[in-house]
């Protein structure tokens, strides 16, 4: 999104046919990219003005890039409103007049205001009741149909992103170490880590079990991350070669890409927590 300028590598967004490397293109250069690229925040609350109305908080985007104007922009503003569910009414209400279901929904019409082709989520359930959770998600996945839209969804919570993703990357301390499509990830996972945070969801039905994985130390800092491996001093299956070399990303299988020496191994038995991979 280019809210903080990358240090290095490639973004690369599809518009009109080509691929363009927005990570490097003047600052300026970036509105005409974000008519076609929008955010939804974590936090429904502090993400909202306070100090403007749901009318002029959604109609913004719209004034921004000169896209509509006088009744016009009411109307389109009242569409986007009806489209997530609010009633189009209160759109002369502030921000401190509604729940925090509500002010997500102002927060995804405002997003949807451009039409833009990719939406970022940034854990746009994290800070919502577990109820209101399931309304927001099944209103976003309804909305990707209506609008055709890709997202980017960003969250902790893997129930969360096996309900909206149809690809997902894992990452470990600012790295991707799985990815995969989602079926696939959730049928048997490549990674240690991956294994480790999918059998800490929890079962939808009550008296189930189901073998827990409990990392052993903390989280390593960022800033001084392990040698080698960076998931090694927490790993079941770490062995010598973990501590001394850093495992690529590489394909695995088609479609299939793992962070992880022993990979293949894992993959043959299963992530048995009894068995260790040969080295």
């Amino acid at each position: 999104m280019r809210a903080i300028d990358p240090t290095e590598g490639e973004v690369l967004f599809r518009r009109n046919g080509a691929m363009i490397d927005i990570a490097h293109i003047p600052s300026r250069a970036m509105k005409a990219f974000r008519r076609d690229m929008q955010i939804i925040f974590q936090d429904p609350f502090s993400s909202l003005n306070p100090r403007m109305t749901v009318f002029e908080i959604v109609a913004e985007p719209l004034v921004i890039h000169g896209l509509a104007s006088g009744d016009e922009l009411r109307q389109r503003v009242r569409e986007l409103l009806v489209a997530v569910g609010l009633n189009a009414q209160h759109m002369n209400r502030y921000p401190y007049a509604f729940s925090g279901g509500q002010r997500q929904r102002i927060g995804i019409a405002r997003a949807l205001a451009l039409r833009p082709k990719l939406i970022v989520a940034d854990e746009p359930v994290s800070a919502l009741d577990v109820s209101i959770q399931a309304q927001v998600l099944n209103l976003l996945e309804d909305l990707q149909q209506e609008f055709k839209l890709t997202y980017l969804f960003i969250a902790h919570d893997l129930s969360v992103v096996e309900h909206i993703s149809d690809r997902i990357a894992v990452m470990y301390l600012g790295k991707v170490v799985e990815l995969a499509a989602a079926d696939a990830l959730y049928n048997q996972p490549c990674h240690p880590y991956t294994e480790a945070l999918l059998s800490a969801i929890p079962l939808g039905q009550p008296g189930q079990k189901k073998k827990r994985i409990m990392l052993k130390g903390d989280v390593p800092s960022p800033a001084n991350p392990p040698s080698g491996c960076k998931f090694h001093t927490r790993c079941a299956y770490a062995q010598p070669i973990c501590a001394q070399e850093e495992p690529p990303l590489k394909e695995i299988a088609p479609d299939r890409y793992a962070a992880c020496h022993f990979s293949g191994e894992l993959t043959l038995l299963g992530f048995d927590s009894a068995a260790k991979p040969a080295h």
